[in-house]
């Protein structure tokens, strides 16, 4: 298996960082994962979007546009012999004296990762759990697709015994925040339910695209402050992330929804399937008619 590192495409037991690097040390890093549907980089314009914005806030010099990532994806792909996969692209600080700094980052060390994926496929389920831990609050203004994810595998430890599951984060107001590694939404008398931003959740891509469709197609999305108790009493209810793309979840706890009968669900996961190979932002949305 090959990685591409800064340019090179190296076996995965050639790679290496500095023991230095300010993401290793303090975790001053960023990452973007997405999927590749038969060599189109889905989304991927979105992706680098939020991308450049979170490395132009943690002041690491540089800029990453479509035609690069799309060169790199593909001769990764080429030497790992697979055109449907998994991709993390990796930017982090760079080598630096020990302790903090204040000074720009000017030599970031870049990784992209590629697992390989069998073609999508029907829609998945998988069920829910309500965990006990809180979701943390973010480090800045909002939060940052970043190298920080002890909240996130201290959650997964709740899951040990229940495999299979998605962990659902509350904030420590009670409110229903995210999933350990997706978003949440949900659907009750024809409204899809999203929590707000405000509440400190990443604003996940396809989070972002399943919202646009879901308007595209004439239902109403409501963002916002909810309880678990409306999460729970809602028709159905969706996971969403870049790899998995739309999860229906059929249980969380004791309570049961429409899991793979949903209607919206089933409409949205088509829509998306429609879009896999064709789409760099959401914005083309615009371009679809799916009333």
């Amino acid at each position: 298996m090959f990685i591409w590192q800064n340019g090179k495409l190296l076996k995965k037991e050639e790679a290496a960082i500095s023991p230095f690097d300010h993401g290793y040390l303090y975790g001053v890093g960023l990452f973007e994962t997405f999927r590749v549907y038969h060599g189109h980089c889905f989304l991927l314009d979105d992706h680098l979007q939020r991308l450049n914005a979170g490395l132009e806030l943690l002041e690491i010099k540089k800029r990453i546009c479509r035609p690069e990532a799309e060169e790199a994806v593909a001769a990764l792909l080429e030497a790992n012999g697979s055109s449907d996969a998994y991709i993390r692209f990796n930017v982090s600080a760079g080598a630096g004296e020990v302790g903090l700094r204040s000074e720009p980052y000017t030599d970031p060390e870049i990784i992209i990762f590629s697992k390989p994926l069998p073609p999508a496929g029907i829609l998945q389920e998988k069920r829910g759990k309500i965990l006990s831990l809180n979701r943390n609050t973010p480090e800045g203004v909002e939060r940052l697709k970043s190298h920080h994810y002890l909240n996130n595998i201290l959650a997964y430890r709740e899951l040990r015994d229940v495999p299979g599951t998605e962990g659902i984060f509350l904030t420590k107001d009670g409110h229903v925040a995210e999933g350990i590694v997706s978003n949440v939404f949900w659907a009750r008398g024809g409204t899809l339910f999203t929590p707000s931003l405000e509440t400190g959740i990443l604003n996940g891509i396809t989070r972002q695209f399943v919202i646009e469709l879901a308007l595209s197609a004439g239902f109403e999305v409501r963002e916002g402050f909810f309880s678990s108790e409306e999460l729970l009493g809602a028709e159905e209810v969706l996971f969403t992330n870049s790899i998995q793309e739309i999860v229906v979840c059929p249980q969380i706890g004791d309570t049961t929804f429409a899991g793979r009968e949903g209607r919206l669900g089933q409409l949205l996961h088509e829509q998306y399937a429609a879009c896999r190979k064709k789409y760099y932002s959401r914005n083309e949305l615009k371009t679809e008619d799916f009333s």
